[in-house]
């Protein structure tokens, strides 16, 4: 290569430098079916398609004011040399505050006023921190042992602090279990030691013993996310699903708070959008029927439609089709698309998709392209009811009344940050990202300081 190194010779070509050409040119030469890429006869789309104008604002409510929007981040990091197998993890949840009427304002302007901007975004973040993978809680336990133990503690010591909310991460986990103002005295958990097949014990939040073999018991063991740990690898799989359980737990004590200090007015007026679908994977997956019951339970106490839910995906193959459908013009500007039975049928190449999201969707997708040309999928809880299950499920739209003040801030909040990508969630991520470079080397630091691994060796080998 034409790049000539210090010592005079010329820079040698990376040995894996051509495998990425190489992947790609034998995947355009292999046969599979990709959906997204054989449309071919639409006109069985069409009629599924809803035009804007068949969602009015309703004019009781109005539109909604503002929008909060939640992401989250995850990175585990290997983090002392000579010893791979050390991973430490971190986790994070960032909501993004915005208000939509200085937004509006300053779209009008000739020029944008930053610290107008600046002043209508306000953020909180709630970050977690723990040993994945070859590190340990304390001796003499295995890494599921040492998982539970670490979600345990920062449960119990991680807290969302805005404005009144001051609650543990622990609070938002019974408080999801039970309903609105109500936090739940116990928690279902299925042992997690070796040999024992108790299940749905009840826990409460200071934990105890089972009652089938007599070890102990954390009412985060509910969540499972140990299940998913393993002795080898960097076990990011689970912090992943840590980082979604905490999302939700976010946004379970955000809407709480305003449920609690302005249900007939915030709660009713802003807008609560989740990056990623509203869903829970994994062993986690679970929660998804509490979520559902949870919010249902607070949309039957508040009054109008509120509260406003809304999960937003940015990948996956639903993602791919919306687009495709958009390139063809089958979709217009302010096209929506009920995702029926034949609509997930045609997306996941499935047979059985009347089982599609019944175990952990609690919104139902649809595909919007907005009135400038953006394509979205966002998902949206039903009023009562499952948004899927084994009979099909509700496509809608006629159970989500809060869909047109949803499409509605869709239009109104459309971001060039990212493609397809509406301001509150770009927000979000902003605040979410983990920095590359430079602070990918500070939470390394961090991590070698906590495992006690910023020391060097004091007695030779």
């Amino acid at each position: 290569m034409p790049y000539q190194a210090i010592n005079g010779s010329f820079e040698v070509a990376s040995r894996l430098g051509h495998s990425t050409a190489v992947v790609r040119a034998m995947a355009e030469r292999a046969e599979f079916h990709v959906p997204a890429e054989h449309l071919q006869n639409v006109d069985w789309i069409r009629s599924k398609v809803r035009p804007r104008s068949d969602f009015p604002i309703d004019d009781k409510t109005g539109r909604l004011s503002a929008a909060l929007a939640i992401d989250g981040s995850r990175m585990a990091e290997r983090v002392r040399d000579g010893l791979p197998s050390v991973v430490y993890g971190y986790a994070q949840a960032v909501a993004a505050y915005v208000d939509l009427a200085i937004m509006e304002l300053q779209r009008a302007e000739r020029f944008v006023d930053p610290v107008a901007i600046d002043r209508a975004v306000n953020t909180a973040l709630v970050s977690l921190d723990l040993p994945t993978a070859g590190a340990y809680t304390h001796a003499g336990i295995d890494i599921a042992t040492s998982w539970r133990e670490a979600i345990n503690q920062l449960f119990r010591t991680k807290k969302i602090e805005v404005n009144r909310l001051n609650q543990s991460l622990l609070d938002l986990l019974m408080l999801l279990h039970g309903q609105p103002g109500k936090p739940a005295s116990a928690v279902p958990v299925n042992c997690p030691h070796e040999d024992c097949e108790a299940h749905d014990v009840p826990v409460s939040r200071d934990g105890h013993d089972c009652p089938a073999c007599g070890k102990n018991l954390y009412p985060t063991d509910t969540l499972r996310i140990h299940e998913e740990v393993v002795e080898e690898g960097t076990n990011e799989t689970a912090l992943g699903r840590l980082m979604s359980v905490v999302e939700l737990l976010v946004l379970v004590g955000l809407t709480s708070l305003l449920w609690e200090q302005s249900r007939s007015e915030l709660l009713c007026s802003t807008l609560f959008i989740v990056d990623g679908p509203l869903a829970m994977y994994g062993p986690p997956a679970k929660l998804r029927s509490r979520a559902l019951s949870f919010f249902q339970s607070m949309a039957a106490s508040t009054p109008g439609h509120g509260p406003y839910l809304c999960g937003l995906e940015k990948t996956g193959a639903m993602v791919d089709y919306a687009s495709q459908l958009a390139r063809h013009d089958v979709l217009k500007r302010g096209d929506l698309l009920v995702c029926d039975q034949q609509v997930i049928d045609t997306v996941t190449n499935s047979s059985n998709a009347v089982a599609y999201g019944k175990e952990t969707y609690w919104g139902r997708k649809f595909i919007y392209r907005a009135r400038d040309g953006r394509v979205v999928v966002p998902t949206v809880m039903p009023t009562s009811g499952p948004a899927y299950d084994s009979t099909g499920g509700q496509p809608g739209p006629d159970g989500y009344p809060t869909l047109p003040a949803i499409l509605d801030v869709i239009d109104r909040t459309g971001s060039s940050m990212y493609q397809d990508g509406i301001i509150p969630v770009a927000a979000a991520h902003g605040k979410a990202a983990f920095p590359i470079g430079v602070g990918t080397d500070v939470l390394r630091l961090v991590a070698k300081r906590k495992l006690g691994l910023d020391k060097s060796p004091t007695t030779p080998l």
